[in-house]
């Protein structure tokens, strides 16, 4: 279903990130974890096969001095990827992550002035982010259910900069009303998928924050 609005489509990246950002391979849809200390497993992320801990788990490990980032019991996160073996590029996969589960949160809590949201994202994404969860706390909307997230692929740009893109699938989550608490069970079709483009720049702390985002709803690249 289309769980989220397709607001995050209208941020444009640079034409530099366009060219520089490879294709998610799957089937299409539009819009856009902690890193596991003592594993090669991602927290949040799944390393090939079993679903990966949902972030109100394993938030609990966050870094010190980062934001502790909570879900509640009925909606989940999933990220399927594995470490690179590249430190690097490992971090920003991890924040990249962390960016999409803080706005989530921000929906759940409905505000926009969670630690999480800003620490994790800035500019266009920022911007971007606060304007579309301000779109379900005026309908007094959240979501169910369960997102996948899938077909990363991240490449860096100088000591700084990197692009990630990745594919999400939201056949298994819906929208539900607060107040009614009536869920939207709305049938799977292309748009229930969506591919990502984005942008991150790592701030002088090492945090990689997602400073820009496009997507298409419907793209056939993150399709089964």
């Amino acid at each position: 279903m289309n769980r989220r609005p397709t607001l995050l489509a209208a941020l444009a990246l640079t034409a530099t990130a366009a060219l520089t950002l490879s294709a998610c391979g799957g089937s299409g849809s539009d819009e856009g974890s902690a890193k596991d200390k003592d594993s090669d497993k991602i927290a949040g992320a799944d390393t090939g096969g079993e679903k990966s801990a949902p972030p109100s788990e394993s938030s609990a490990s966050a870094a010190e001095g980062r934001p502790k980032i909570d879900f509640p019991s009925d909606a989940k996160n999933f990220f399927e990827y594995e470490k690179t073996g590249d430190p690097a590029k490992d971090a920003v996969l991890a924040d990249s992550t962390l960016s999409v589960n803080s706005v989530d949160e921000a929906i759940f809590v409905g505000s926009t002035d969670t630690e999480a949201l800003g620490f994790y994202n800035t500019e266009k994404a920022l911007s971007g982010s606060i304007t579309y969860v301000l779109g379900y706390i005026k309908k007094d909307d959240t979501w169910v259910g369960e997102t996948r997230y899938f077909d990363y692929k991240v490449t860096l740009s100088g000591a700084n900069g990197a692009y990630v893109t990745y594919c999400s699938d939201e056949s298994k989550s819906f929208i539900k009303n607060k107040k009614t608490e009536k869920v939207k069970d709305t049938p799977t079709t292309a748009d229930s998928y969506v591919l990502y483009n984005t942008k991150l720049e790592k701030r002088a702390d090492g945090v990689w924050q997602t400073t820009d985002v496009a997507s298409n709803r419907g793209s056939k690249e993150c399709q089964p």
